[in-house]
């Protein structure tokens, strides 16, 4: 009980929470800058006819033209974030409308979108605007350079949690044994300057995978550790970049460089304060007043820590979950999503819907490009739950044409890291009767290697 008391009586510089949340919010303020001039917002959330909806969450839906103004309201919520303007607000808004946009449709599920879904909801608890921000410059009786160090280490504990479960799962013999999915994914940067060729080699694949789960394992404790923090923070630039530069994904690589100086010490992060401060003539206040507030045994600073020991409990729990579910995880995918399992796959399907009408024995194929694009399509046809919800559109969708007594089977088809393709779906299974719950998915044909 004492060391409990101590350390959360524990107090630290603001400094670091201050630089954080300003890398954090200009990456993510470009992030929806880059999205937007790319026209993926149009690409991915207006032109569709049919979106995927996440289980219990279907009633989350795009909003047609007035997604621009939803990604607009993001956008400068994370630019506000950033100026730490109105911090509370600001943050609160971009935790929501990000994790608005990431549940509209699940065909655009990344890990790096629920990384940041869930380092914004802690932000939310965190006194991140309170120093070195816009808030504090009009109003200084706003600004406390101490803070708990609770406050700082909730982020390195999510660091480490992410970096650790990437880790463990790549110990697995597709990967370190097979150098699978990245004996099909390197190959193809063979035409890149100086390093292509080496792609070629069966060595340079498994140099990669055995590199890859190492640096997840070891570069937490790198980063922990005073003495080893300069060669961890190296080698987080260098597998972040090179990631970067051979696979297309996003903002991704540079959130989690940035992030990694929450590791180093408050000088580290006071002198780039002062640095900010000479370059922009940006004012603010230095006054090491305590704000009790703070640090008080009040309800609700123990309401807040029981919550977030709570989200952490959860955070390390959840990747566990597909433990309670049969077959081989890859195949199956049941309890992959939000287990922090980072391009471990590569997946490609067929899927052919046949519609009976059990009223006149009649049937026909779906031509899946009537409702889905190219990229829907793909995802739907190597992921059960895509094929569920696809079907039950189906059936809703041709029950409006008078058709109200149908069955809709799948003749479906995938490879998985490069295996010959092989029936994935019970073909006998009709689709109509199955709903979406959390139990396994028994008409999943087993997977044979």
């Amino acid at each position: 009980m004492l060391i409990k008391v101590s350390y959360f009586s524990k107090t630290t510089s603001s400094a670091p929470l201050a630089i954080f949340r300003i890398f954090f919010g200009l990456l993510m303020f470009i992030s929806i800058i880059r999205f937007w001039a790319l026209g993926w917002i149009d690409k991915l959330y207006i032109q569709p006819h049919f979106f995927f909806s996440y289980y219990g969450f279907e009633w989350i839906k795009p909003l047609g033209d007035l997604t621009y103004v939803l990604f607009f309201i993001c956008g400068l919520s994370a630019l506000f974030v950033a100026l730490g303007l109105k911090y509370t607000w600001a943050i609160i808004t971009f935790f929501l409308s990000f994790t608005y946009i990431e549940l509209m449709d699940k065909t655009t599920y990344l890990n790096h979108y629920y990384f940041v879904s869930v380092l914004s909801f802690l932000l939310i608890f965190l006194p991140a605007g309170n120093y070195f921000s816009w808030d504090t410059f009009r109003n200084s009786r706003l600004s406390f350079p101490q803070i708990p160090q609770w406050n700082i280490d909730v982020i390195k504990l999510l660091l480490c949690i992410v970096y650790l479960y990437a880790g463990l799962a790549k110990l697995n013999p597709e990967w370190l044994l097979q150098g699978m999915p990245l004996k099909i994914w390197l190959p193809t940067k063979d035409d890149l300057p100086m390093i292509g060729f080496l792609f070629r080699y069966n060595w340079m694949i498994y140099l990669f995978a055995w590199g890859g789960a190492l640096y997840d394992l070891l570069v937490p404790f790198l980063l922990l550790n005073r003495k080893t923090r300069g060669l961890g923070f190296m080698m987080v630039v260098f597998f972040h970049l090179l990631t970067a530069i051979l696979f297309p994904i996003g903002m991704f690589p540079y959130l989690m460089i940035f992030s990694a100086l929450i590791f180093f010490n408050h000088q580290f992060h006071q002198k780039i304060i002062d640095i900010l401060h000479q370059v922009f003539r940006i004012k603010y206040h230095k006054t090491y007043q305590i704000q009790n507030s703070l640090f008080q045994d009040s309800l609700i600073n123990k309401l807040k820590i029981g919550f977030l020991v709570l989200f952490f409990l959860i955070q390390i729990g959840l990747p566990f979950r597909h433990m309670l579910y049969p077959g081989n995880l890859f195949w199956t995918e049941e309890g992959y999503r939000w287990s922090w399992r980072v391009m471990l796959m590569e997946k490609a399907g067929n899927a052919q819907f046949k519609i009976v009408d059990n009223a006149s024995g009649s049937w026909f194929y779906v031509n899946n490009e009537d409702f889905l694009t190219s990229f829907q399509e793909k995802q739907m046809a190597t992921q059960p739950d895509f094929i569920l919800q696809y079907a039950q559109f189906l059936n809703a969708h041709f029950s409006q044409q008078g058709m109200t007594n149908l069955s809709i089977f799948v003749d479906c088809f995938v490879a998985l890291n490069g295996r010959i393709s092989t029936r994935y779906i019970d073909p006998k299974f009709d689709l109509t009767e199955g709903y979406e719950s959390f139990a396994h998915k028994s008409w999943i044909l087993p997977f044979n290697e």
